[in-house]
């Protein structure tokens, strides 16, 4: 059964190592894959989060993984033509409806691409809580990592998606949002 992990908060030193490729021929070990369900099991329990890195739970494993709302945060901005830090962290402000989502994990992911074009957005991290500030990324990413199954995929993804496959990557070398913010703000 899925059980929910304490998310490691900064300063701790987890999060600012280099994590440790997954041998490919061990991605379906026990091991791994209780890993996995453990870290969809804390993302779904925790309301203002869409991705989440292995680092975060105190693994220092190239893991992460992305809920398809993030996807559902692009359709609906698009829809609305309206910024996510507009109404970012009120669930009752969010344009879409909250549902149960699907999970994406990213293993050994390796940045292939990415476009020349950056945005800057509001980004927060559930390992540095109560701290947003605004963070020019990649507009467009391309990424090939490995599925829970140890398929090998590539994957593009654009927008909020693309932000957020960036900063669970960022996580995975050791850097977090405070690193590259050019304002930080706290609601301490």
């Amino acid at each position: 059964m899925a059980k929910i992990l304490p998310i490691v908060k900064d300063p701790h030193k987890v999060l600012r190592k280099q994590a440790q490729e997954v041998p490919p021929e061990t991605i379906t070990d026990p091991k791994i894959r209780e890993l996995v369900l453990n870290m969809k099991e804390t993302l779904k329990n925790t309301p203002t989060g869409v991705g989440f890195a292995a680092p975060q739970v105190g693994q220092s494993l190239r893991i992460f993984i992305v809920s398809e709302e993030a996807e559902e945060i692009d359709r609906a901005e698009r829809r609305t033509r309206k910024k996510r830090s507009e109404w970012r962290g009120k669930p009752e402000e969010k344009p879409y409806e909250a549902r149960e989502w699907k999970y994406y994990v990213f293993i050994n992911p390796a940045a292939k691409n990415a476009a020349r074009k950056k945005t800057e957005d509001a980004e927060g991290c559930l390992s540095v809580p109560r701290k947003y500030g605004t963070i020019k990324r990649h507009e467009k990413i391309t990424v090939e990592a490995y599925d829970e199954s140890g398929k090998r995929f590539i994957r593009g993804a654009s927008r909020f998606f693309a932000r957020v496959i960036q900063h669970e990557l960022d996580h995975l070398n050791g850097i977090l949002i405070i690193d590259k913010m050019e304002q930080v703000i706290s609601d301490e």
